[in-house]
């Protein structure tokens, strides 16, 4: 993740030394007409202005409501939102800044990247580009030093992109799945997704839940975060849904569409998966990313998968079900040998075949049995592989996950922690009538899917104390001046005992403080374990090799 971070601050520090015309560039709104909004305070946690909506729900998920044209949209957002839009900027750069306190070294990274994101802005829809401009009126003054306002903005939004590119957030894997037919109770399309994209617990508790009624297109509601105007996980009017899935991507040389408006793009103007198939072919994308669609009008479900050199479709034939974690499936990259090398390597294979488990055990599937898959925290035949493990579908650090039932409208999303929380149900044929108005709610709270019991157990508190620890065990294997104790090792061990890392990283403590046979221990524990990928055990079985030389 600090790597990731890193990068993710090379590009955003462009703006400030980059090609002169692409850091001047400024969209062109003066055809759009703009009412200022005057936003209107309810309470704490309520704000309204016209017929545009924010508001936070018992669940702590934050539900906004907008509608106009591209550059209305986009004041609308960042006059309700800008509290939270600015906090989750800040959240953002404050832990970029602790990984790069060095003005020296952020100046070497600008004038290493400079022409990065020069192209950007070309390969963004011109609507798009006036709606972020509006909504970058509201960011913080306090970055403008990396940036401008609308600039910042727009590299933001291909962070998503810069960070599945990067190797160290490969670890972090979404899953989703589509039934119909036979496979769920009422024969409707059924999807279900967990969106893994991790930037701390910090970043994850503001959830933003927006329905967008645009002045063109079809109206829609995604799931995602303050300031963000694409789409990693979201349904239309229409019963078109997308949620996305990162694959395997070298480091891009240049800034292109970010997968995020691609899909945005979808759900706006796409009214059936032909539709949608030819929007993403059109877009110039910079990673490779699988995109699951699901249609209410098709009642099916393909995956498209895009990247900088190639395009394919994949579509299951004689079957009611489609699996997509973070592999490629289509005909067009059977002989692709990153996808290829993915496969053997990393997780994605193996999450892949722990949902084909899940569905052979669960045949027909209902909204709470596909929470309960989402929610799986364990291995391959139920085995425990430690809370964490990256092999699971439910890794306890999910951003959120979203249950789709795209022929009924409806729509559940997670609330925290993780994807643990209370599903809360939506119906996008009330939110966008009038009956949204009358009612005065967006949640359709009688439909709600229950939390896990998982959060009140004994084992989930373990975990959050195992994850405060392990920064604490992180700390003293970084720095010379920390020092543990046996008991605080085997303790932290206890918490999550099932898990690999604990027991590796106890190794690479013992190791450096030269207590060569207590490594020796932890990491032949650890290989006893299930590690998450071929890199990672790999890792470990050098360590102990080196382990074993010292003792020699």
């Amino acid at each position: 993740m600090k790597r990731v971070l890193l990068y993710l601050l090379l590009i955003l520090c462009l703006a400030s030394c980059g090609i002169s015309k692409s850091i001047h560039h400024v969209p062109e709104v003066g055809q759009y007409s703009l009412e200022i909004p005057k936003v209107n305070k309810i309470n704490d946690s309520t704000f309204s202005f016209s017929q545009n909506y924010l508001t936070k729900n018992k669940q702590q998920l934050w539900e906004l409501y907008i509608k106009g044209n591209p550059l209305q949209l986009g004041y609308n957002n960042g006059a309700l939102t800008h509290n939270l839009m600015q906090k989750q900027e800040e959240i953002f750069f404050s832990k970029v800044e602790g990984f790069v306190p060095s003005k020296f070294k952020q100046k070497l990274m600008r004038n290493f990247l400079k022409w990065y994101n020069r192209k950007m802005y070309l390969n963004v829809r011109e609507d798009f580009q006036a709606e972020l401009y509006g909504l970058s009126q509201y960011s913080s003054d306090k970055y403008d030093f990396i940036a401008p306002k609308y600039l910042r903005s727009l590299y933001l939004h291909g962070a998503h992109d810069i960070g599945h590119a990067m190797q160290d957030l490969m670890m972090v894997g979404c899953s989703s799945l589509a039934v119909w037919n036979e496979n769920t109770e009422d024969g409707d399309l059924l999807i279900g997704r967990n969106f893994d994209f991790y930037v701390g617990d910090d970043f994850a508790k503001n959830k933003l839940i927006e329905f967008v009624e645009p002045e063109n297109g079809i109206p829609y509601m995604s799931v995602s975060w303050p300031g963000m105007i694409g789409v990693v996980s979201g349904m239309n009017k229409e019963g078109i849904t997308v949620t996305i899935n990162a694959g395997k991507s070298k480091i891009p040389l240049t800034a292109k569409t970010p997968i995020s408006f691609v899909t945005r793009e979808i759900l706006q103007f796409a009214k059936n998966i032909d539709e949608a198939i030819a929007i993403a072919k059109k877009r110039k994308v910079f990673i490779s990313e699988s995109i699951l669609v699901g249609s209410a009008n098709d009642k099916n479900a393909v995956i498209i998968e895009v990247s900088p050199d190639n395009f394919g479709v994949y579509k299951v034939e004689n079957s009611s079900k489609l699996i997509c974690t973070n592999h490629f499936q289509s005909e067009a990259y059977k002989d692709d040998k990153r996808n290829q090398k993915h496969i053997v390597e990393s997780h994605s294979e193996y999450r892949y075949e722990k949902l084909n488990e899940l569905l052979q055990e669960n045949p027909k599937l209902n909204p709470e049995k596909m929470a309960s898959i989402l929610r799986d925290k364990s291995g391959l035949k139920g085995e425990k592989i430690g809370y964490g493990n990256e092999k699971a579908l439910n890794q306890l650090l999910a951003h959120h996950a979203v249950i789709f039932s795209p022929e009924k409208r409806l729509v559940w999303v997670s609330s925290n922690p993780y994807q643990l929380g209370e599903f809360v149900c939506y119906d996008l044929n009330e939110i966008f009538s009038d009956k949204r108005l009358q009612n005065g709610k967006f949640a359709k709270s009688e439909l709600n899917i229950a939390k896990d019991p998982f959060v009140d157990s004994q084992e989930f508190e373990n975990y959050e104390v195992y994850k405060m620890i392990n920064a604490e065990v992180n700390d003293a294997i970084e720095n010379e001046n920390v020092l543990l104790s046996e008991d605080s090792i085997a303790y932290y061990q206890s918490l999550n005992p099932d898990f690999w890392w604990a027991y590796y990283q106890a190794g690479k403590y013992y190791f450096k403080q030269k207590e060569y046979s207590k490594a020796k221990s932890e990491f032949e524990k650890a290989l006893t374990k299930e590690i998450t990928t071929v890199p990672d055990k790999e890792n470990v079985e050098k360590y102990l090799k080196k382990t074993l030389k010292k003792l020699k």
